[in-house]
């Protein structure tokens, strides 16, 4: 589960985690959607890709505290994003974002079940 802790809110409630060299590379690509409440947490990571990707996410990129440094939404197919300030990056599905009203700043906690 990831909590914003800042607003109180809950940003996915099924989220995974992409923490090796595998993980990380195959990340969304073999997905054909993202359901809200689902999320993957890539670590680390200083930016993302949606080639070969299927459908649009909605990006966060945290610092090595989890603090938001910079977010970025409705990111559509054939599209960079990234952070120099970023240690990990967080996919949600397209909403999650204004849902969850997360914004550089916030603080998040990954709670691992």
């Amino acid at each position: 589960m990831v909590r914003n802790l800042t607003r109180q809110t809950v940003v996915a409630d099924r989220g995974t985690v992409a923490d090796t060299s595998r993980t990380r590379r195959t990340g969304l690509l073999k997905h054909t959607s993202l359901e809200k409440g689902e999320g993957l947490w890539i670590v680390p990571s200083e930016g993302v890709h949606t080639f070969g990707m299927k459908f649009a996410i909605d990006v966060v990129f945290l610092d090595k505290k989890r603090v938001v440094v910079k977010v970025r939404k409705n990111m559509v197919k054939r599209r960079i994003a990234f952070s120099f300030r970023a240690h990990s990056v967080l996919e949600l599905p397209v909403g999650m974002i204004d849902e969850s009203g997360t914004a550089p700043g916030d603080q998040l906690e990954l709670v691992r079940s």
